[in-house]
């Protein structure tokens, strides 16, 4: 009699093992988040990097047209208040779309109206540029525009941008990157000291200056005080008076070690509109990636950290330790955030005779 074969026994994981197994692969997960998540910023800096690069060559492509940079706005009417004044004027960013291939744009702005009114700009001002936008930046791109426009994210537009297209409601496109006024004072002529500005005129046996004047890079706006000597245009930008942009034979620094463009962060600027005029700089005397990103409770009030202080007009960026920079030559370096404070002024100022080591950056 033949007995019958019964098939071996099989036998499960136990309670241990499968706790094993998730364990190890909750370790590998672990592992490789960081790495992935540090490779996808690596892209996004890429693609900041790109941007900026194009902004450097649409400015030397402007400059080969004109014999200059592009200047922070154009178009300032005499004796007008800064409502009439910033409502009228655009920026240095929609000088230089033809050369990011944008003609379209810049044909759909009536350069002949400006004066009379936002609605000149119309589309442009409406309009949102990739180049224009950092990919590691996820805040909003567009604020909604008029005097009630919400205050807690992105741009806060001080001044009134044109009617909205087609009868709608209007946004406000904001921009990640901004021309550089170098070290000209931020907020010292502005009847605000800071931590880092130089009092003036300065204490005596003040070697090294933090702060020119020329407030965001103007010109015989706000006279300096007895004893101190005007500034003058330190960086690129002069978007309140209009002083003539600087050539490249201007910046007897060197190109190399002159910032010409650099990083911004709309959430924590009180106004950082693509078109406007009043969004168009930031300057060096302000730490890198200093925040500034608090409720807002007035422009040019305290503390430091509300987003629309006088301490707004620094560069900075998601990017972890620093932030992006477009040179006067076209090269794009990245600055720690703990760049000691005179070379960074010292890069922010395009003839201010200042020797720099190239290991100080």
């Amino acid at each position: 009699m033949r007995t019958q074969d019964h098939p071996a026994t099989r036998r499960g994981f136990t309670l241990i093992e499968l706790l094993v197994v998730i364990a190890i692969i909750a370790v590998l997960i672990g592992l490789l988040l960081p790495a992935v998540q540090a490779a996808r910023e690596a892209a996004r800096r890429a693609q900041c990097v790109n941007n900026l690069k194009q902004m450097g060559l649409a400015m030397h492509n402007y400059h080969d047209r004109f014999n200059s940079f592009a200047p922070a706005s154009i178009s300032v009417p005499a004796n007008v208040g800064w409502g009439a004044w910033s409502a009228q004027n655009i920026s240095w960013r929609i000088l230089i779309v033809p050369s990011l291939e944008q003609g379209p744009l810049y044909n759909a702005v009536n350069f002949n109206l400006i004066n009379g009114g936002g609605d000149a700009i119309a589309t442009a001002w409406y309009t949102q540029l990739n180049v224009y936008a950092c990919p590691s930046d996820g805040s909003p791109r567009y604020v909604q525009n008029a005097n009630n426009a919400p205050v807690g994210v992105g741009s806060f537009p001080m001044f009134g941008p044109p009617t909205p297209l087609n009868g709608g409601v209007g946004t406000v496109p904001v921009s990640n990157y901004s021309l550089s006024h170098g070290d000209n004072y931020s907020m010292v002529p502005l009847g605000r000291t800071n931590p880092w500005e130089t009092p003036s005129p300065p204490p005596a046996g003040v070697t090294t200056r933090i702060g020119w004047h020329g407030f965001w890079g103007t010109v015989g706006v706000i006279a300096a005080p007895a004893g101190d000597t005007e500034g003058g245009m330190r960086g690129f930008a002069d978007y309140r008076t209009m002083t003539a942009p600087p050539s490249i034979a201007a910046v007897t620094d060197g190109t190399s070690n002159t910032i010409l463009i650099g990083e911004t962060l709309p959430e924590q600027d009180s106004n950082s509109e693509i078109w406007g005029a009043t969004g168009t700089s930031a300057g060096t005397t302000i730490p890198i990636n200093y925040f500034t990103g608090g409720p807002y409770t007035g422009f040019g009030s305290d503390p430091l950290s509300n987003r629309a202080s006088y301490a707004h007009k620094g560069f900075k960026s998601k990017h972890p330790g620093g932030a992006n920079f477009c040179f006067a030559d076209g090269s794009v370096k990245f600055l720690k955030a703990t760049l000691a404070l005179p070379v960074y002024c010292a890069l922010g100022s395009k003839a201010g005779g200042e020797v720099i080591s190239a290991d100080a950056y």
